[in-house]
């Protein structure tokens, strides 16, 4: 797998994900030491979907994070481009409408969703921009997008125990549980290259979206972002 420095190759990264899918989701508690749960639920709070709204949910993995947005009432689509984590997910959950698809090029209608959610993925995406522009695309107007990704710390001197924490520990824990060799390494890089929370909401107004606003979880650690499609 290149470096997360490096220009991302959708292929490579979604063969990536094929194989930690079986124990991904216990691997991210592990080594969020349970705190993976709070930033679901933030997140859901944020997308605030009311019962029959139509949510897509990207880079839903195996369909931990459409669950709650299922048990509230609305109609959530889980989309992912890793097959391997679509099917542990549609085993798990049949009732769930999982669809195969690339953030860059949504295999959906115009205007069809109510709001829609990515956690943990953008990063991973090759494109952010034509990302966000598409998740634009397919919301109808006056709708909402919220972003739960890693971000920067506040705090200098835990922003550098973090990062050490993060580019060593991280990749040994994860190896561990998952028996996959490198492929931690490179979701530590992604976390430590990417986008601060100021530079996100630019290139969410960039994209189209408005009234971009964060809110930093965990003193940093991740940021959800919220905006809106004018109506």
């Amino acid at each position: 797998m290149s470096r997360a420095s490096l220009e991302k190759k959708p292929a490579e990264v979604a063969s990536m994900f094929d194989g930690i899918a079986a124990r991904y989701d216990l691997t991210n508690d592990l080594i969020s030491m349970g705190q993976d749960r709070r930033w679901r639920r933030l997140t859901v709070e944020a997308v605030a979907a009311m019962p029959g709204e139509r949510v897509l949910d990207l880079a839903a993995g195996t369909g931990t994070s459409s669950e709650p947005f299922a048990a509230d009432g609305a109609f959530v689509v889980p989309s992912d481009f890793s097959i391997g984590m679509l099917q542990v997910g549609k085993r798990r959950r049949p009732d769930l409408p999982f669809v195969a698809g690339d953030a860059t090029r949504l295999p959906f209608a115009d205007e069809s969703f109510d709001a829609v959610t990515i956690s943990f993925g953008l990063r991973n995406v090759v494109d952010t921009s034509a990302a966000l522009k598409e998740m634009r695309r397919v919301v109808r107007p006056g709708g909402r997008i919220v972003i739960c990704e890693f971000s920067t710390p506040t705090w200098a001197p835990f922003r550098k125990v973090y990062q050490e924490y993060l580019m060593r520990a991280l990749p040994v824990v994860a190896n561990a549980v998952t028996r996959d060799k490198g492929s931690y390494d490179y979701l530590a890089e992604s976390i430590r290259g990417w986008h601060d929370q100021v530079d996100l909401a630019k290139l969410m107004l960039e994209a189209g979206w408005e009234h971009a606003a964060y809110r930093n979880v965990s003193g940093g650690i991740v940021a959800l972002h919220r905006a809106v499609r004018a109506a």
